[in-house]
Order: C-alpha cells, then structure tokens, then sequence
C-alpha cells in the first residue's frame, strides 16, 4: 500500500508540473504575439541606390620636382596663389648652374636663327634653282666632249686631208709672220709698224693652232684614258644634276617639313635644356605647397611645389563587380562628410572603369564622381559617403530590409497568417536604405509582414528564425 500510495504522489507532481509548464507557454505565445510589429506589403516607388566611401581630390595635381642642381635664386609664389599654366614658379642662380646649361642658351640662338631660315626658304629657293641651272649646263658640256671624243677619227679620207692642207698653210702663215716680227722686235712698244707686225703675228698663231686642232679631231683616234676620263665627269654631271634636282623639287613649292621639323626639334631640345634651371606649373591651378627658400641648394629630384586645380573636385570609390554594371556616366549622386555635419552636396557619376581590380580577392570597379555644388568646406582628402542613385522605380511590391531573413541560403520574410507568423520564399531586386524591391516567390500586396519576429513561435514547431 505504501508503494501505490508513492506512485500516486509523484503522479500528481508530475500532472502539477505538465499543466503549469502549458499554462506559462500560452502566456508566452499570448503575450509574444501582441508584442510583433507588422507593415502591409505595399506597392510604391523605390529609388535605388549603390553606397561606398572615398576621398575628396582635385581635379589635377602635380608636383614639381627639380631636376638638376643648383642654387635657388628666386621663389616667385606663396601657399594659395592661383598661378596660369607656363607661369615660373622658382629658377636656379646662373652661376650656379652646370656647364653644359650655361653654354645651352648660345646654342639656342644659333638653332633659332636655322629655324627661321628653314620657315623663311626664299634665299633657299634661289640659291637651289640657280644651282640647278648650273648642274644642267656642266652636265650639258660632259656630255657633249665625249660625243665630240667619241666622234674623232670617224672623218673620210678627203676631210682629213683637207684638213692637214689647211694646217700646213695656217703654219706656213704664222712662220712668216713670225719673221716680219723678230725684223721688227727692237723697235719701240709704241711703234706701230712693230704693233702691226705683232697682231699679224698673234692671229697667225690663233689660226694655226685651230687649223691643227681641227685636222687632229678628224684624224687622232681618242685614247681609252681621255674617253674614261670624259665618261667619268659626266657620269659625275649626271649625279650632281639629279641632287640639283631633287633639292630644287623639295624646296619649290614652299619650306619643307621635315626640315622644318627637324630644326624646331632641335629648338625644343635645347629649350628643354635651358628649363632645367626653373620649375613652371603645367596647368593652371592654386599653389597648395612650398618648400624652398632662395638660397636653398636644389637636388635632383627635390620636391619643391605642389600645384592643385580646385576648379572641379572629385572622390574616386569601389564598386563592387555585383554593382558596377548599374552604374552609369552621369547618374546623380548624393556625397555627405564626417568633417561637414547636417550638410549634403549633390555630384555626379563622371567616369566608370572599364577594366576590374582585385583587391583583397575581392573584385572591385574605380568609379569617379565629380561635385556639383562643393564650397569652402571641402577640402580635397576629405572622405566622403557617397551614394549613387542608379534606378527610380515606380509601382513596385517592397519588403523593409529589416523584415529579411536568411533561412538556409534563401531569402526569406515572415508573414501573419491567423495569429500565426508564416515563412515566405522571396526574391529581391534593387534596393534602398530602407527598402527591396521583390521580385519573385511568394509574397503578395497587403500581406502583413513581421518586422521582428520571434525566435520560436506556437506548439506546432515552425522554422526557427536566422539572423540576416
């Protein structure tokens, strides 16, 4: 009887505790379910938006560096100042300078002035067609003593002979007249019987010598040296003809451009020289550093200015492989800084990369946004949040991003259904700071969507809830 009455007690216990246990789980679910909090699955407009983070710089920037030694003789510019492009920023003591840019600056006269005369081909020109002229006329002469060499000895016999007839008078001419001068070479110069005689005399001498010239041409056969001689400096003719010529074509319709080219190169090379000695800014801009002070020694590679175009800045951010291909030129952009509190500036996408980066084994896209509306508060280095605005949708079904959950790789949203929080397969699109744009599965406009729901919910065993 003692055993049966034990039993009874630990079965009364046991039925104590299984009915308190179910009074205090219906409490629980009573009270857990006036706790959710819902939203009706509504349809509406949802602007999309890509989000990262970047630093404010300037349009361009450039530091100017020295590039040979010396020591500074003047800096002409102060932190702020707004200087053009081409404007000297320092220069170098002459004295102080290398030898060879020193000598540069004669040099650059002399390259100047050849530069002037290739532009200016007037004298040129000239000085080409006349040499042309001549090159014709001494290919002219080549030619024609060896057609007369070529042709010597190719007389008849009659030609030939009359030839030497003439010769033999034309001597016998000039022995005579040589005998009346010789009677009258005592006399004085003026003397006109002598003067007389020494004309006669010349003139004697002229024909013979032509008489046995020309007998010699009909007659003589040429020698193998006079012909090689005669072709050679015709063949040479011929050459300085063709080089007249070809001179004269490049220069008679104007300068020509190579040589043009070839001496403002040499210009230029020297003129580079000469700059060595000073820093110039290459664009316009506002100095934002300086470093020397006159009387510094200057060093290859010594940093001396920092030159910034503050008249367009830019943040230059990544974006995501799984983004970039929404990304557009020209999409708005909304940019807020840390350093610049209750305050946004409006941009603008101005350039997306074409070629990824990996970073990090993550893949990422350079994306530049350019301020429209920046003022004295920004500050290039800056960082700024940037959000692009990369679609504005109308009439479509949104779930807050507070509400999804992810349930074994799934998104997923749960739903009041009878008291009771219902599972929903979803598939988002684009997306907001509050919101998603559903895409697919199962959830439909005007089903209320729990925005915190519970652990665990009724005695049936529902799926446990995943953080997102």
């Amino acid at each position: 009887m003692k055993k049966y009455r034990t039993l009874i007690i630990i079965g009364v216990v046991v039925a104590s505790l299984v009915a308190v246990f179910f009074i205090v789980r219906s409490r629980q679910q009573a009270q857990s379910a006036t706790d959710l909090q819902t939203v009706v699955a509504e349809r509406g407009a949802l602007t999309a938006i890509v989000g990262a983070t970047g630093a404010v710089r300037a349009n361009q920037t450039a530091i100017l560096a020295w590039q040979t030694s010396g020591a500074v003789d003047s800096v002409a510019v102060q932190p702020g100042d707004e200087v053009q492009a081409g404007d000297v920023l320092a220069t170098l003591a002459q004295d102080s300078l290398s030898q060879n840019i020193i000598l540069a600056q004669a040099d650059l006269v002399a390259a100047q002035r050849n530069l002037e005369m290739a532009q200016d081909s007037g004298t040129s020109r000239a000085q080409a067609q006349l040499a042309l002229l001549n090159a014709q006329k001494a290919y002219d002469t080549a030619r024609n003593n060896l057609a007369a060499l070529e042709d010597r000895g190719r007389a008849d016999p009659e030609t030939v002979e009359n030839a030497w007839a003439q010769y033999i008078i034309a001597r016998q001419a000039a022995d005579t007249a040589q005998t009346n001068y010789d009677r009258l070479a005592e006399r004085p110069e003026d003397d006109p019987l002598r003067a007389q005689a020494y004309t006669t005399l010349y003139n004697a001498l002229q024909a013979r010598d032509r008489a046995y010239n020309n007998w010699n041409y009909y007659f003589a056969q040429p020698s193998a040296r006079e012909l090689a001689e005669a072709g050679g400096k015709l063949a040479l003719a011929e050459a300085q003809l063709e080089d007249a010529q070809r001179e004269w074509d490049r220069q008679a319709d104007g300068p020509d451009p190579d040589d043009i080219a070839a001496a403002q190169a040499r210009v230029t090379a020297i003129q580079a020289t000469l700059n060595l000695a000073r820093l110039a800014t290459p664009f316009g801009g506002t100095v934002t550093e300086v470093r020397p002070l006159p009387g510094d020694q200057a060093t290859p590679g010594t940093a001396a200015f920092r030159v910034d175009d503050l008249s367009s800045l830019r943040v230059d951010v990544q974006i995501s492989e799984v983004d970039i291909n929404s990304i557009r030129v020209g999409q708005p952009v909304t940019l807020a800084f840390d350093a610049i509190l209750d305050r946004t500036y409006r941009g603008e996408v101005v350039e997306v990369a074409q070629v990824g980066t990996v970073i990090q084994g993550v893949v990422s896209f350079n994306v530049t946004v350019e301020l429209q509306d920046p003022d004295e508060l920004v500050k290039p280095g800056m960082t700024a949040a940037v959000t692009i605005v990369v679609n504005e949708l109308q009439g479509v079904l949104m779930v807050p991003n507070r509400a999804v959950r992810l349930v074994e790789g799934q998104r997923v949203v749960y739903v009041l259904q009878n008291g009771q929080a219902v599972r929903v397969d979803i598939t988002l699109g684009a997306s907001s700071d509050l919101v998603s744009e559903v895409v697919g599965g199962d959830l439909q406009e005007g089903d209320l969507i729990i925005l915190n729901p519970p652990a665990e919910f009724n005695s049936s065993g529902g799926p446990p809830f995943m953080g997102r």
